[in-house]
């Protein structure tokens, strides 16, 4: 899922905002088509991983890369697309990547390797990676800023929200009929809106002046690959054995790699002095500990409800599906919510919810819950705290900073939500020994997933101390209103209307 951020002041083609013509609904409806199926697969293949583990042999850890191969292609490749984008031309970038994203969805649904299985779910995050900044610049370049483009962006990201939500129950009936339709579903889809976007997307000029910073890409992609995996890997090899410390010691190279590339280079990925302001930095962390710890805590439970309860996929879906409405509901009115209690009490709250939803399940769960007493208060407390705390991270993240750097702060927030998510998931599934659990009883199964229950608690902790924290210290009565208030920089907030 993503949010629109940018507040581009690029010009656009209608000049009346109350009247679109059917070709601008059109662009809208393919632009939108593609960001859910970017939420739908997120979801539904995370229903199916039970199942596919089943049919392929893959244990936990080699699951976790299904997930982790796309939002490690996502959050690598993030800041490149949308730099690609411009460089290229947008609709040339976005109807090559959404034919990648379809052909990787119809191998992905014919491969019989795990390992294949995993890449073309790495080559599936990496077309996310330039449909995503792309869709988004073409709706910024589209549409008049103001009153259509806000409106614009509020029905995107309700498609984005929808497809994470629709994803649950689509995985679910999908994974009834075989796990291979999770991958196939999305082809016919997204072979309809590659059509569309051919007859409908404006065609633009690339930029005249600029470069790609190919070597930040793969240094940054690179490091966070090798550190995921030997993460995931060492609690085979031996977390002091030569090939782990080795793996260790060369992902820190290749991401030191990554810094000093960006501090040399003329056009870089990341303008490093950005990170200079907290508010930017906390931003940041804080979708880290929202998305990590989701994106973590879902892994687990599906495991937890298919293989130690024994509920079917569908079911499964329907026990989750309660967060997803709530998200989907609230998407509409988090511009409004922001204006009225700024995003850093809403980042605390949404935080505060899901460390509760988390401590909930872990303390109260067992071989044989009431879904109601149980489990459904947790699912709520969750659709809660992603849907107060994910807007306004993602607003958060951009605010103060000047339009020339939009893109930039964007990009940046997702991406390190994308790339913190597949950490803190690869770090969740190290402590899941699960690897060989035929014989285990359901009461064994269920303390192996514990200690990944208790790390994602942890994190999302952590992530609403690094929130609190500056607003404690801070000295005078009044919480501001945006984060930026706490280094004594008061920054309005800019809320597109959702």
């Amino acid at each position: 899922m993503t949010v629109p951020t940018l507040r581009s002041t690029s010009p656009s083609a209608p000049q009346d905002d109350s009247r679109w013509s059917p070709r601008l609904w059109g662009i809208l409806a393919v632009l939108c088509i593609v960001l859910f199926l970017d939420g739908l697969d997120v979801s539904m293949v995370g229903v199916a991983l039970p199942s596919i583990g089943a049919e392929l042999g893959l244990g936990t850890a080699s699951l976790q890369w299904i997930v982790s191969g796309y939002v490690l292609g996502y959050g690598g490749l993030l800041l490149l697309g949308g730099r690609t984008a411009d460089l290229l031309g947008r609709r040339k970038v976005f109807l090559i990547a959404l034919a990648v994203f379809a052909v990787a969805s119809l191998l992905g649904g014919l491969v019989d390797n795990g390992a294949l299985l995993i890449a073309t779910r790495f080559v599936k995050g990496v077309s996310a990676a330039f449909t995503a900044p792309t869709g988004l610049s073409i709706i910024t370049t589209t549409f008049a800023e103001g009153k259509a483009r806000n409106k614009a962006l509020s029905i995107y990201t309700v498609f984005g929200a929808s497809g994470f939500s629709s994803g649950l129950i689509v995985g679910g009936l999908m994974t009834g009929i075989g796990w291979r339709w999770t991958f196939l579903f999305p082809v016919p889809i997204a072979i309809a809106a590659l059509i569309a976007g051919m007859v409908l997307l404006p065609r633009d000029r690339p930029a005249e002046t600029g470069g790609h910073d190919i070597v930040g890409a793969m240094t940054l992609t690179g490091g966070m690959l090798l550190l995921v995996y030997t993460v995931v890997s060492a609690p085979e090899t031996g977390w002091v054995d030569p090939l782990t410390l080795g793996s260790f010691a060369l992902a820190a190279a290749l991401l030191t790699a990554f810094v000093l590339v960006e501090r040399r280079i003329a056009h870089p990925l990341v303008r490093l002095g950005i990170l200079r302001v907290g508010s930017i930095v906390r931003a940041n962390i804080g979708l880290v500990a929202l998305f990590g710890s989701y994106l973590s805590f879902q892994f687990i439970v599906t495991l937890y409800l298919q293989s130690v309860l024994g509920w079917s996929p569908l079911r499964m879906a329907m026990a989750l599906l309660p967060a997803g409405i709530l998200v989907v509901l609230a998407a509409p009115y988090a511009g409004r919510m922001i204006d009225r209690a700024g995003t850093p009490r809403l980042i605390i709250a949404g935080l505060t919810a899901l460390s509760l939803g988390y401590v909930l399940f872990l303390l109260r769960t067992d071989t044989d819950p009431n879904y109601v007493a149980v489990i459904l208060p947790s699912v709520l407390l969750l659709g809660a705290g992603f849907a107060l705390g994910f807007p306004a991270i993602n607003i958060q993240a951009t605010n103060g900073v000047k339009d020339s750097e939009q893109g930039l702060a964007a990009g940046l927030v997702q991406t390190s939500g994308q790339v913190g998510a597949a950490l803190v998931l690869a770090v969740t599934t190290a402590l899941v020994s699960t690897e060989e659990s035929e014989g285990l009883t359901a009461a064994e199964m269920l303390d192996a997933f514990r200690p990944g229950l208790v790390l994602v608690t942890v994190v999302a902790l952590v992530g609403l101390a690094i929130t609190v924290v500056p607003l404690v210290r801070r000295r005078g009565g009044d919480v501001p209103g945006d984060i930026g208030d706490v280094d004594g920089d008061a920054v309005p907030v800019e809320v597109a209307s959702r």
